[in-house]
């Protein structure tokens, strides 16, 4: 029981860790991309700018606002990071704690459920610019949510299997992005809007909304909430790696080559929001209601009218 507990802690320390030094390679990305150095002070090329940043921010006095609910308004974030990392159980380390036969489900379930920590946040810290943003980022997410189903639907036709280890050896001869290459880079933009990032970030419209659902947030409760953001990204870019470029012949190199896609996919985030200014939010929602679930669905129909016809 207390190993169990050990590699627990030790697997969310390193996820957390993991987040923080991405935050790094995102503004070092973010810099030379915009021609500049970006965190090259604190140690050796700003290598622990990520560790003084967060010690900064736990260090910093918390916010007391009088109007506030202040229950929710501390459970929020809270809430929101519990989610992000329990997400990240379905990652089958050799540490793992329990093994998911089904954990396509157990992450449809989760992944729906992370729009209460946003709602939540923006509610109780009674602001009508964090409320509208909550609401904004509510939207999207469960817009977004309809299409995303849909494509993990198509990838569970294509392995007849709900087990993420069965999907990712299913691709041992063929990637899905392959297979499927507009159903592949529907899901990027999925994934983007999804973790609420740019250029779909309306919920911190800085020009009218200052900071979205998070602007009464400061010190460690809005460290959590930022740790739980890039949590997610990470997740949902191994996720994509799972999904659309599984198994490979190297099987004694697969562990490496996975996380070295994993890296790929989630430096595309970084190079995405270097690249592309915020879109309206109009056309992000008819974006996926008239353009990525007509898709989604026709895709998905062929499938199985496919598996259907060679089954019968």
């Amino acid at each position: 029981m207390f190993l169990s507990f050990s590699w627990m802690v030790i697997t969310y320390i390193s996820i957390l860790l993991a987040v923080a030094f991405f935050t790094l390679l995102e503004r070092k990305g973010l810099s030379y991309i915009q021609a500049r150095k970006g965190p090259n002070k604190v140690g050796y090329f700003g290598i622990i700018q990520p560790l003084a940043d967060a010690l900064k921010l736990f260090l910093k006095e918390e916010n007391n606002i009088q109007n506030s609910n202040k229950m929710p308004y501390f459970l929020a974030p809270a809430l929101s990071l519990i989610l992000s990392l329990s997400m990240w159980s379905l990652y089958w380390s050799n540490f793992h704690l329990w093994y998911f036969s089904l954990g396509m489900l157990f992450f449809l379930c989760v992944s729906a459920l992370n729009v209460y920590g946003t709602m939540m946040a923006g509610w109780a810290s009674n602001s009508k610019y964090s409320l509208l943003g909550s609401l904004r980022a509510v939207a999207q997410t469960i817009s977004y949510e309809v299409t995303l189903f849909l494509i993990l639907l198509s990838t569970i036709t294509i392995s007849a299997s709900f087990n993420l280890t069965k999907i990712y050896n299913h691709q041992f001869m063929a990637w899905t992005a392959i297979l499927m290459i507009p159903m592949f880079l529907v899901w990027l933009v999925v994934c983007i809007a999804e973790t609420n990032r740019a250029p779909f970030d309306f919920a911190e419209g800085e020009s009218e909304l200052v900071s979205g659902f998070n602007i009464e947030y400061g010190s460690g409760a809005f460290a959590l909430l930022f740790l739980a953001e890039y949590a997610s990204i990470l997740f949902m870019s191994m996720m994509t790696t799972l999904l659309f470029f599984g198994a490979n012949n190297f099987w004694l190199l697969d562990n490496i080559m996975f996380w070295l896609k994993t890296t790929l996919v989630a430096f595309f985030f970084i190079w995405v929001r270097g690249s592309f200014p915020r879109m309206r939010y109009d056309l992000l929602m008819k974006l996926t209601w008239l353009s990525f679930l007509p898709v989604s669905l026709m895709i998905l129909s062929s499938i199985l009218s496919t598996k259907f016809i060679f089954n019968f």
